[in-house]
C-alpha cells in the first residue's frame, strides 16, 4: 500500500470536537454532510480544499476526547487517504483502524503544509517529495493491515466471519 498526496498540517492536541464540531451533532446520520464540516474548527477552509488522496498531518496527541468513531470517518470521507501524527490518542487509533483509515507514528516536525509526501505503509517508509527526505515509521501490525485492506472492521468480519489473530 504506497500513497501518494498533499499535506494539511495541524498542530498538538487536535481533539475529536475540533475534527468533527459538537454544534454539527444532529449530522450524525448524515455522514457526508457531516464531512462538509471535518477540521471546521481548527481550519475553516479544510474541507473545501482538501482533495481526495491528501494527508492529514498533526503533532501529539491526535484525536484526543470522546470516543465517536464519527471523527475518523468524516477524515476517510474528506478525502484523506492516511493520518500523519506524533501519537494518537488510543481511542482514535482504533476507531480510524476499524473504518479503514490508515494511521502512521512518526516525528512530524520536518513535514510542512503543502509538501507532497510517499507513504508505503507495508514497508514502513515516508519519502517527502518536496524535501526529497526519507524517514522510517514502525508499520503496523499484520492484523491492522489487513483490517485497513478490506476497507475497515466491519467488511473484514463480513469476509471472514471473525478476527483472526496472527
Amino acid at each position: 500500500m504506497v500513497l501518494k498526496g498533499k499535506v494539511w498540517k495541524f498542530g498538538d492536541s487536535i481533539s475529536t470536537d475540533l475534527i468533527t464540531p459538537g454544534r454539527f451533532y444532529h449530522l450524525r446520520s448524515n455522514l457526508s454532510e457531516l464531512a462538509k464540516h471535518a477540521m471546521e474548527d481548527a481550519d475553516p477552509t479544510f474541507s473545501s480544499k482538501v482533495k481526495k488522496g491528501d494527508f492529514l498531518v498533526a503533532g501529539k496527541n491526535f484525536g484526543l476526547g470522546s470516543s465517536r468513531e464519527h471523527a475518523a470517518i468524516v477524515i476517510k470521507l474528506s478525502g484523506v487517504s492516511v493520518v500523519i501524527a506524533h501519537s494518537f490518542a488510543r481511542i482514535f487509533y482504533r476507531n480510524a483502524i476499524n473504518v479503514g483509515l490508515p494511521l502512521v507514528s512518526c516525528n512530524t516536525d520536518q513535514i510542512d503544509e503543502g509538501n507532497t509526501l510517499e507513504v508505503d505503509l507495508e514497508r514502513g517508509i515516508l519519502y517527502n517529495i518536496t524535501k526529497n527526505t526519507k524517514m522510517n515509521f514502525q508499520p503496523l501490525p499484520i492484523l491492522m493491515k489487513t483490517i485497513l485492506k478490506e476497507g475497515g472492521l466491519v467488511q473484514y468480519i463480513k469476509k471472514h466471519g471473525d478476527l483472526k489473530l496472527v
